[in-house]
């Protein structure tokens, strides 16, 4: 008699989560609640703010400046030139990850936030895409640098590209013109 129950049982959630995944599946809306959520999950667990969040001095040292959250290198920053690499110390970065140098040159954290005019609001999910998966800048155009790692980022799946798409779209735009990469002589190709 109990293994009547409990099969009886067992099978009612079954047939229940069934019914919700299906009744889900044709929730638009929570179909883009769940990509955002899993965008947010991808975004922290890769550590995207670690380059593309500013950071502040806090009590415990540097922290990311959640007012520019995804906002890259801040705009206007002045730095020197950067220190000569030599030996195995091949690449050097500022105190806030935010920009970096190498054989390839000086590269900038990018603004990731949809900001229309200095960030990704005017990039289509393909292009994100493609520039994920290419190495190119919207896709097309200018490599991406160094230390970005769109090679590791290409071994996604598409899902998990559009869901750290879908979810950069939901972040509060900054506007934070980040300045265009210094290419070494022999980098450019």
């Amino acid at each position: 008699m109990k293994r009547i129950i409990w099969g009886t049982a067992i099978t009612a959630a079954a047939i229940t989560i069934v019914a919700f995944r299906a009744i889900g599946a044709n929730d638009p809306a929570a179909e883009t609640a769940a990509r955002v959520q899993r965008g947010h999950y991808l975004v922290a667990s890769i550590g995207c703010e670690d380059c593309h969040t500013p950071k502040k001095m806090g009590r415990n040292g540097p922290e990311p400046d959640l007012s520019r959250m995804l906002s890259g290198h801040p705009e206007g920053t002045t730095l020197p030139p950067p220190p000569t690499a030599s030996g195995p110390w091949a690449a050097t970065a500022t105190w806030d990850l935010t920009a970096w140098s190498g054989p390839w040159g000086v590269s900038y954290a990018m603004n990731i936030t949809p900001d229309q005019n200095t960030g990704i609001g005017i990039w289509t999910e393909e292009m994100f895409l493609s520039a994920l998966k290419t190495g190119r800048h919207m896709g097309v155009s200018r490599p991406i640098l160094p230390p970005m790692p769109w090679q590791a980022f290409r071994n996604l799946t598409d899902e998990d590209l559009r869901a750290i798409y879908s979810y950069l779209r939901t972040v509060t735009p900054v506007h934070n013109r980040v300045p265009d990469p210094i290419f070494a002589p022999e980098a450019t190709n």
